[in-house]
């Protein structure tokens, strides 16, 4: 069951709207949602190494829980650009662009540096 961002975005929108929840997402909550949700989805890894956190994705009652946290990060995220006229597709588009001109290939291929450092 395919979904694009524009039919998710309306299902966030009459999920909020019936229950009346306008009032309390403006852009600094839910911006702190975002960030709330995120970090909910991090405690989850935090002080495993690499391989217990891969095991972690293996188990299905914890990843059903990773799913979760982070679907939150996508709703807060829908509900962000639904109230605020953020075109999120437009805006991921634009962005890997502005990437692409700092990380370019043949100086990023296979590395984590800064784009400053590169």
């Amino acid at each position: 069951m395919e979904k694009t961002i524009r039919e998710l975005t309306v299902r966030v929108r009459e999920f909020c709207e019936a229950r009346d929840w306008d009032q309390f997402h403006g852009p600094k909550d839910l911006a702190i949602g975002v960030i709330t949700e995120a970090s909910e989805l991090l405690e989850h890894f935090r002080f495993q190494s690499d391989e217990q956190a891969l095991a972690l994705l293996n188990d299905p009652k914890i990843k059903e829980e990773i799913e979760d946290e982070l679907a939150d990060v996508l709703f807060f995220l829908l509900r962000f650009s639904q109230l605020f006229d953020v075109d999120l597709t437009k805006a991921l588009l634009r962005k890997i662009e502005k990437s692409e001109k700092k990380y370019p290939v043949e100086k990023a291929k296979g590395k984590n540096t800064k784009y400053t450092k590169l």
